[in-house]
């Protein structure tokens, strides 16, 4: 990398949150010495690996408050055997990928050491201990960070099989929208072309073979210019179709984008919304300066849901957006591996952690599970009906329905908003009332047996119960979801 590179990524680095797990800055001295490093090497590996990122970071000579550069040595082979030294008491015989100095005044400098992930199913130890990251604190791996990282042994993640392998340069330049992988990834554009392959490479979205490249799925998944030049993904690419009316029988538009989900992803929302108006069928009433019928935040969630959590061995369909007059459905190939009712509340679970590893870096989709939250949180504030998460044969299905006057959702769907309603305030540390549910339904205060017999409906289809079973008011009770 050249000083402007290395600049320009430590001045990404500093802008980071306190605690990235997979950068970590320090500061030469008697505090810092080979042991210690060690294990930052260790604990760095494992999140890059758990994490999906393509490498860890530590930085040397630079920390939060810009204290920046020491005396650096130019002494080259000092690099060499520092590697080897590295290597020698790292359990997976891994080392450092590359050392970087960015040379400053006064003979000060800072160095970049580039720290490789965990290799798939074996876990980075330094001197025969396991370490992690917990915020700015370095622990031995839990168990269950341990697991996950052997179980990937027992696997080979579809994120890392060979899309098209055998490519020359050009060809995966061509292929590849190799700008936009800078660009969003917010990294400076290397000046050399094995430069930009090697951080290709770093990313596992081409592995090197000989003389020639091969394109993962993932690295295709996400930047293929398109996606029809790898066979096995053509079905994978995301498909929008427009019906006229609320029925399949008139397809308006079927349209497929075939860019890699990175690259197609940010005009999704907008298409959707932007064509509703020109649909036949469509509110007459709306113009181009109203609010989008559906919220962006709520198609972006779920259709970024639909292509991270897909199966990706269900060849046979791919992430598909029904445009209704009345309702959109977002398909994702797959039964989902938690209980729809879950969706608000469970930490997601994923077949495809690469894949949501990178996507949630490129901040599309919430790696944490706070997506569905922001849904369901949406469509209340909008005054929107209830999603709906609904499982087929192989298939999950989110359904957003259309702004609908109270008193034209029938009960099912009165229930449904109740429990997302008790669901919603649980995980925010509050508590449904009969006052929140009024106001999410938009129930008039003289209506209030409407709310009441909502409440008790729920209660009995088995999806929330009161807090305190002896409390015999109703103006003040209080109620949970039925997991809380």
């Amino acid at each position: 990398m050249t000083d402007a590179e290395l600049s320009a990524l430590l001045d990404r680095f500093l802008r980071l949150p306190a605690g990235t797990e997979v950068v970590e800055f320090k500061q030469p001295g008697k505090s810092f010495d080979f042991e210690q490093f060690g294990r930052y090497f260790s604990a760095l590996s494992n999140e890059a690996n758990l994490r999906g990122h393509g490498a860890a970071w530590l930085v040397l000579g630079a920390n939060d408050e810009k204290e920046q550069g020491f005396p650096l040595s130019a002494d080259p082979t000092s690099v060499t055997t520092f590697k080897e030294e590295i290597a020698a008491k790292v359990g997976s015989h891994l080392t450092l990928r590359q050392i970087y100095p960015l040379q400053m005044a006064e003979g000060k400098g800072i160095l970049f050491f580039e720290i490789p992930p965990a290799r798939l199913g074996i876990p980075t130890s330094w001197a025969g201990c396991h370490y992690t990251r917990n915020g700015e604190k370095l622990e031995e791996l839990s168990f269950d960070k341990l697991e996950t990282i052997r179980a990937q042994a027992h696997q080979r993640p579809f994120e890392e099989d060979i899309a098209l392998g055998g490519q020359t340069s050009d060809q995966v330049l061509e292929l590849l929208d190799c700008d936009e992988v800078f660009y969003l990834f917010e990294l400076p554009v290397p000046t050399t072309r094995p430069s930009v392959l090697d951080r290709l490479q770093q990313e596992r979205f081409v592995t090197r073979n000989d003389d020639h490249y091969d394109i993962t799925n993932l690295g295709a998944l996400l930047f293929a210019r398109n996606m029809m030049a790898f066979p096995q993904l053509a079905t994978k690419a995301i498909r929008v179709i427009f019906y006229a009316g609320s029925s399949r029988v008139k397809t308006v538009h079927d349209y497929t984008n075939s860019a890699g989900y990175a690259l197609a992803f940010e005009g999704l929302a907008p298409y959707i919304n932007s064509n509703l108006a020109g649909k036949h069928g469509a509110k007459k009433s709306r113009s181009s300066t109203a609010a989008p019928l559906y919220p962006e935040l709520v198609l972006n969630e779920l259709i970024a849901n639909a292509l991270i959590h897909q199966d990706f061995a269900v060849t046979s369909s791919s992430p598909t957006v029904e445009v209704f007059d009345n309702r959109i459905e977002i398909s994702s190939p797959g039964r989902p591996l938690i209980d729809t009712d879950r969706f608000l509340d469970h930490t997601p679970r994923s077949r495809n952690k690469t894949l949501a590893g990178i996507m949630s870096r490129l901040s599309i989709g919430q790696e944490r599970g706070s997506g569905i939250d922001k849904v369901v949180s949406e469509c209340e504030e909008h005054r929107l009906p209830p999603p709906e998460f609904m499982v087929g044969e192989n298939s999950t299905r989110a359904v957003l329905y259309s702004p609908q006057d109270f008193e034209n959702m029938d009960q099912q769907d009165k229930i449904r908003a109740c429990y997302q309603h008790a669901s919603l305030k649980y995980v925010s540390d509050e508590v449904m009332t009969y006052h929140s549910l009024r106001e999410r339904l938009n129930i008039n205060k003289v209506d209030y047996p409407v709310a009441a017999r909502i409440i008790a409906d729920t209660i009995k289809a088995g999806f929330i119960r009161p807090c305190d079973p002896n409390n015999k008011s109703r103006k003040f009770a209080q109620y949970l979801p039925f997991w809380a």
